[in-house]
C-alpha cells in the first residue's frame, strides 16, 4: 500500500495545483477560449496541458498544506490573477463590440439583433460583425500566443504566493474607461458622417414640412450608414494595431511582464 506523506502531498499542491489555478481562470475568462463555445470539458483538458508543459520551468512553489487555511487563500489569490489577467483582455474585444453598438444605434439598425452566442445575449448584428472580426484578427496575428507567452512569464514576475498590490485593483478600474474612448475612437468618423447627414434631413424637413422625412430618411440614413461602415473598413487594421497594442502592453503590466 501506497503512503503519503503531508510533505509529499504539499509539493504536488504547490508544484501543480496551484499554478494549474492560475492557468485554469485565465482560459475560462479570457475571450474566445473562455466563451460559451469552447466546452468547459475542453478548457479544462487545455489547461491541463499547459500546466504540464510549463511545470519544467516555473520557480519553486511554496510548501503547503493541503488542507489548510493557507492553501486555501493561496488557491483563491491563483484564481484572482487568472481571472484579472483575462478581464483585461475582455476589455479590449468589448471596446469593439461597444463601438458596433454606439454605430448601429446611430444609423437605426439597433432593433437589428441577434444572439452572441459567445456571451449568450442579444447584440445588433453590427456589433456581432466587430466582435467575429476582431476575433479573427486576433487568432490570425497570433495574440493567443502573447497572451500564453505572458501567463508563463507571470509565474515569475508574481510569483505565486506573492500578494497582489493595490496598484493592480486600482489600474484595472482606471482600464474600464478606456473602452468607452476606444470604442468612440473607433466609430468618432461614422458617428460625425451619419450626424451630418441627420442634420441635411432636418434642414430639408424645415425648407418642405409637407415632406414626410421619417419614410425618406430612415431608409437613406440606414444605406449611408452602411456604405460609411463599409468605407471605415480600409482602416480597421490600423485602428485594431493600435488597440492591440495597447490592450497587450496593459496585459503585460498586468502581470508585471517585461
Amino acid at each position: 500500500m501506497i503512503e503519503l506523506s503531508a510533505t509529499q502531498i504539499g509539493g504536488w499542491v504547490g508544484s501543480f495545483l496551484l499554478p494549474l489555478f492560475r492557468i485554469a481562470a485565465l482560459l475560462m475568462s479570457m475571450p474566445i477560449i473562455g466563451t460559451q463555445l469552447v466546452p468547459m470539458r475542453v478548457r479544462l483538458y487545455l489547461a491541463l496541458a499547459i500546466c504540464l508543459v510549463l511545470m519544467p520551468t516555473l520557480p519553486a512553489m511554496p510548501q503547503v498544506d493541503a488542507l489548510s487555511l493557507r492553501s486555501l487563500v493561496l488557491i483563491a489569490q491563483e484564481v484572482l490573477i487568472g481571472v484579472m489577467l483575462g478581464f483585461s483582455l475582455q476589455l479590449f474585444f468589448h471596446a469593439f463590440l461597444v463601438a458596433g453598438q454606439i454605430v448601429s444605434m446611430q444609423m437605426g439598425l439597433g432593433f437589428a439583433s441577434m444572439v452572441d452566442p459567445t456571451n449568450g445575449v442579444s447584440v445588433p448584428v453590427v456589433g456581432q460583425f466587430f466582435l467575429m472580426l476582431v476575433t479573427l484578427l486576433f487568432l490570425a496575428m497570433n495574440g493567443h500566443l502573447v497572451v500564453f507567452e505572458v501567463l508563463a512569464e507571470s509565474f515569475v514576475t508574481l510569483p505565486v504566493g506573492e500578494g497582489l498590490l493595490t496598484d493592480h485593483y486600482w489600474t484595472l478600474a482606471t482600464k474600464l474607461g478606456w473602452v468607452m474612448g476606444a470604442a468612440l475612437m473607433l466609430v468618432l468618423p461614422a458617428i460625425t458622417a451619419l450626424l451630418v447627414v441627420n442634420l441635411a434631413f432636418g434642414v430639408m424637413t424645415r425648407a418642405a414640412p409637407q415632406l414626410n422625412i421619417f419614410s425618406i430618411g430612415f431608409p437613406l440614413t440606414l444605406v449611408l450608414g452602411l456604405a460609411i461602415v463599409w468605407i471605415g473598413m480600409a482602416d480597421i487594421l490600423a485602428q485594431y494595431q493600435l488597440l492591440v497594442g495597447e490592450a497587450l502592453q496593459f496585459l503585460r503590466e498586468m502581470a508585471r511582464a517585461r
